[in-house]
């Protein structure tokens, strides 16, 4: 203290002094008390660590158990082979694949953790929905149904089901279904992998078949696999029963 300062001004400052002190510490204890609180609080009210609660992100997009939604662009997940729910979930986690919110969700997700989501969704077998109603002319939907039976060998197209099955079901581990997904979707995909916004590992299949589409052609495809019914078994056939038309860099030999 300033040696001028009177008994009675230091007798001030020091009552000061000792009413901060206290405050200081009465308001480290209501913070440390704070924090202890909302600690036990979110302890009690911790979500179960099941399938279920980690897939709760997925539902508001993908439906409850994977069914898609009514949104032209969420689709079915359910089925599906586990590998290939997996080599997609990889893509969008290691931004492969880009679309934001399925970047930013997945961005610090391990393998070992997508996995078991991946398997999750390939078990569930819930209903498939009503097949839509075709938008387009008797032709267009003749010249899908004709691409996807038989391909076109002029142009080196193969058919869709030598590589996703009679059934369009898809083959496991990791060639997926193709029935129960909006039109626009399938549009979309295909359109991606022909303008080169979506790819797979290489030698990737699907990008070949696509740039060989043409816009009539994709939407072709698109509206008649949207208007099929599912079969009465809609499970991926097993792995190898499909002699594939062309090497395909995410399907493990």
């Amino acid at each position: 203290m300033a040696q001028g300062l009177t008994s009675k001004r230091r007798t001030s400052i020091l009552v000061a002094l000792v009413a901060w002190s206290s405050l200081g510490l009465g308001l480290s204890a209501g913070l440390t008390a704070s924090r202890e609180a909302v600690a036990a609080e979110a302890g009690a009210e911790q979500a179960p660590d099941t399938m279920q609660a980690r897939v709760l992100a997925c539902a508001a997009c993908h439906g409850t158990h994977g069914q898609g939604t009514d949104n032209d662009y969420f689709p079915r997940l359910s089925g599906k082979p586990a590998g290939y729910l997996y080599n997609q979930l990889l893509a969008f986690r290691d931004g492969r694949r880009k679309y934001p919110p399925m970047n930013y969700l997945l961005a610090y997700l391990p393998d070992a953790y997508l996995q078991k989501i991946a398997n999750h969704f390939a078990a569930e077998r819930p209903p498939f929905p009503a097949p839509a109603t075709p938008t387009v002319d008797a032709a267009t939907l003749s010249l899908g149904a004709a691409l996807v039976a038989h391909g076109d060998p002029a142009r080196k197209i193969p058919a869709c089901s030598s590589c996703h099955g009679s059934s369009l079901t898809g083959m496991d581990p990791a060639i997926p279904g193709l029935l129960g997904l909006h039109a626009n979707y399938l549009s979309a995909q295909l359109g991606a992998w022909r303008y080169g916004t979506r790819n797979a590992a290489a030698p990737d299949c699907m990008k070949v078949v696509a740039t060989r589409l043409t816009e009539h052609d994709i939407t072709a495809v698109a509206a008649w696999l949207a208007s099929q019914s599912a079969p009465a078994d809609p499970s991926p056939v097993a792995a190898g029963s499909l002699k594939m038309p062309l090497e395909c860099g995410s399907v493990p030999h």
